[in-house]
């Protein structure tokens, strides 16, 4: 039997997930099976099982993916970084993603691993905002803003995203001016 090389078996993963982020968008973690995604992803069921044990770990494997994404958005400016998170929200381009995470929301009061997870994709920001100057409040606050964003945007597709960011912006410019000139943060703007 031929080696497959590295970049084959990333592609055949990729194509798993993929499907399996498809169709847990569109029906829900529960309501999806493993046969489902075999038929997205027009993979065989004993290729998906070879990369994943279960919808679990490609539920996982999908959440830590978007963590990874979403902090290196953050980049070393946490404001600006927390804006661009914040203006993503408004491309209707990842509607299925935001779609996805708020059923992960949903699934992390179940599953320990799922729960974990979504704490992390809490925790790191906010460690990199506070290690970037600002309180650990305030990194709270702008992370429950963009989760209230992203839910209102699924419940109210005439939401006015722009008028929402420049009310944010507007709110957040104290704190910009305060690191800009160097001053510490101390939860006051």
């Amino acid at each position: 039997m031929p080696k497959v090389d590295d970049a084959y078996l990333a592609a055949r993963r990729r194509q798993i997930l993929d499907a399996a982020a498809a169709c847990f968008a569109r029906e829900g973690f529960h309501r999806t099976s493993v046969q489902d995604i075999v038929r997205e992803s027009g993979v065989s069921a004993g290729l998906v099982y070879r990369y994943f044990a279960g919808k679990e770990d490609m539920i996982a494997a999908i959440v830590a993916e978007w963590q990874e994404r979403r902090v290196a958005r953050l980049g070393a400016d946490p404001i600006a970084g927390y804006l661009d998170v914040l203006r993503s929200v408004a491309d209707p381009a990842n509607r299925a993603e935001q779609r996805l995470g708020v059923q992960v929301w949903a699934e992390s009061i179940r599953s320990d691993r799922i729960r974990a997870q979504a704490r992390e994709g809490v925790d790191v920001p906010r460690r990199l905002a506070v290690e970037a100057g600002l309180p650990d409040a305030l990194a709270r606050v702008l992370i429950s803003v963009w989760q209230g964003l992203l839910l209102q945007t699924l419940w109210d597709e005439e939401l006015d995203i722009e008028s929402y960011l420049e009310v944010v912006e507007h709110l957040l410019e104290p704190v910009t001016q305060a690191l800009a000139a160097g001053r510490p943060q101390d939860g006051t703007a």
